[in-house]
């Protein structure tokens, strides 16, 4: 199809420092599957896709789509240059309104932690912000059920929310990189943002009560990783390593030289480091709180207890079935590709443009 009349959809991502939290990871993955696709559906349905991030990361995702910069106008109520006939911010936490000529206002919605994690005026505030947010879209997608039951909670019961889970990055047959620090000894692996809604301390407690077992915790650089090596050294636990800002290729490395992957989250959306463990295989240990019962399903191990003996038990327990579980687990993680995901999002913009096209 020619460039007249193209149907033009935009992706608002929001500021991202870098790509090693969740919801710059989802962004990152998202964007770059579509990006795969823009010329296809450039062709074939003449949609053309604008991509609103910052300047640093255009041209990340291809040369078939259109790149916007990130202005502060766009925290006011704005008109855009093309018209969006779909316009979908990736994540709820953002500042950045869609425009006012936007036809159709999707949102992903990827948690509501402010209910536990906030208290008192800020989780007042939090939540009027949330709300306000949410209400500029005619559409919203939550990457778990347990997402869309707090949205119908927050929202109201009649909201309508659709549920696209993640998709999720297969690491295991990607480039590796060594981190020399780790060592040779096998280790348990814990990677996230190590914020308080992780339940890091739950693993420092057990590797204190446990100090023949290695551990390695994982995270961007930031307060919360330097309090934890901090607070390692004051310790002295020698069987814990804490790192900073690993690459993609240094991850695909420690998820095959791991043992096992413990995450003890007390509060998740959806959990993509437990699946790009069990890529490789691994046996995985969380709990039963939020979604991971839902995302995780059969193929993991739980936590009913953060007393460091009961964990100690379930991951023993685990870890002696590995081999024999490793096929299992890696097929459950093959629900979660970002093909598949893409798909779906695909699927609902066309659902989106539909009413308008007759």
């Amino acid at each position: 199809m020619s460039g007249q009349g193209a149907i033009h959809l935009a992706l608002q991502f929001g500021r991202m420092r870098h790509f090693r939290e969740g919801l710059a990871e989802f962004s990152r993955r998202l964007g770059a599957e579509l990006g795969r696709r823009a010329a296809l559906l450039r062709a074939e349905r003449n949609w053309q896709f604008h991509f609103i991030l910052e300047r640093r990361w255009h041209g990340l995702f291809g040369e078939a789509v259109s790149y916007r910069p990130i202005t502060d106008r766009l925290r006011w109520p704005h008109r855009s240059d093309p018209a969006f006939a779909v316009w979908h911010g990736l994540h709820q936490h953002m500042r950045y309104r869609p425009p006012s000529n936007a036809r159709a206002r999707l949102i992903t919605v990827h948690d509501f932690n402010y209910l536990t994690e906030k208290r008192g005026f800020s989780r007042i505030w939090y939540g009027q912000r949330v709300r306000r947010t949410l209400g500029r879209a005619t559409a919203l997608v939550a990457i778990s059920s347990a997402v869309a039951d707090d949205a119908r909670t927050v929202l109201g019961a009649a909201s309508d929310v659709r549920i696209i889970h993640n998709g999720v990055a297969d690491l295991s047959t990607a480039p590796r990189a060594e981190v020399p620090e780790v060592g040779e000894a096998p280790f348990l692996l814990h990677l996230s943002r190590m914020s308080p809604s992780k339940n890091v301390d739950a693993i420092v407690a057990l590797a204190t009560a446990w100090p023949e077992q290695r551990f390695v915790l994982a995270g961007p650089d930031g307060g919360p990783v330097r309090q934890y090596r901090e607070s390692v050294g004051r310790r002295g636990l020698r069987n814990v390593t804490v790192l900073a800002d690993v690459s993609d290729e240094q991850k695909a490395w420690l998820y095959a030289r791991s043992a096992g992957f413990v995450f003890p989250s007390l509060v998740e959306g959806f959990g993509m480091p437990p699946i790009e463990a069990m890529y490789f295989g691994k046996p995985v240990f969380v709990t039963r709180l939020s979604c991971l019962p839902e995302v995780c399903g059969d193929a993991a191990y739980y936590f009913d207890s953060f007393e460091p003996a009961r964990m100690r038990e379930v991951i023993e327990s685990g870890l002696a079935r590995a081999e024999t579980r490793a096929g299992a687990v890696r097929a459950w993680a093959g629900h979660y590709s970002w093909q598949r995901a893409a798909n779906q999002y695909l699927a609902l913009y066309e659902r989106l443009l539909a009413p308008r096209r007759r």
